[in-house]
């Protein structure tokens, strides 16, 4: 199987996004390492959505973005080229629904965590600060970014709630607007471009990052047993 690619990098600090499968990335020093990373996540990913993974996968670079962000800290700006083309409301429709199941099975791997205030991972610190130690902070972190997502396209949103509740409630401001499916790319904060298609893209790939660290984290410290894992990491 061919797997489309976006290389995101800053000089060998990479990420690397399967384009065709909405939120699929890997990282790694070097471009090499995170081609070697992607056929585990696309097993993953595939059996996150009942899916059955390829025997084989060929990584193939269509994209490349030159990035002056810390990548190596995930921190990313592009914008696909199949992302600034509309959506067609069945389209929509598919992403909305993995974008909901994304929120709601992190909610469950949050949740499953016994002690959501111990210390998952060790105290670092990055250009945007303390990165989240225990579950409750990687949780809080990763529901804190739906008012910021929806507003890059125009769309009023609050966190309220648990991270499932305010998503869908910032769906149901999204399809209030009039022609929702056409809104076009627009230069958002920091000069970034943010598109409906990127915005759908950036909630599961966000959700990705911080489940397979709260995870790996929780298992550690709990026992892969004590957590439930939706994600298939």
């Amino acid at each position: 199987m061919i797997i489309n690619c976006l290389w995101e990098h800053n000089g060998n600090d990479t990420l690397l996004y399967a384009v065709d499968y909405i939120g699929a990335y890997t990282r790694g020093a070097t471009l090499a390492e995170a081609v070697s990373k992607m056929p585990r996540e696309i097993a993953s990913y595939l059996q996150w959505r009942g899916e059955s993974a390829p025997e084989h996968c060929e990584m193939v670079i269509i994209q490349e973005k030159m990035s002056d962000l810390h990548i190596k800290d995930a921190d990313s700006d592009a914008i696909f080229d199949c992302e600034k083309s509309p959506l067609t409301r069945e389209e929509y429709e598919t992403l909305k629904v993995l974008a909901l199941r994304s929120a709601k099975d992190f909610l469950t791997l949050y949740e499953s965590i016994p002690d959501k205030d111990a210390g998952l991972s060790p105290l670092r610190k990055t250009f945007y600060g303390q990165v989240p130690h225990t579950a409750r902070e990687m949780y809080a972190h990763t529901k804190s970014v739906n008012a910021y997502y929806f507003g890059e396209i125009g769309v009023d949103a609050k966190n309220d709630g648990d991270i499932y509740e305010c998503r869908k409630r910032g769906f149901d401001a999204l399809e209030a607007e009039p022609d929702f499916l056409h809104t076009p790319v627009i230069e958002g904060s920091y000069g970034e471009f943010w598109s409906l298609r990127k915005m759908l893209r950036r909630f599961i790939w966000h959700d990705r990052i911080h489940a397979r660290a709260m995870w790996r984290g929780a298992i550690k410290v709990f026992g892969a047993e004590n957590i439930v894992n939706p994600f298939y990491f």
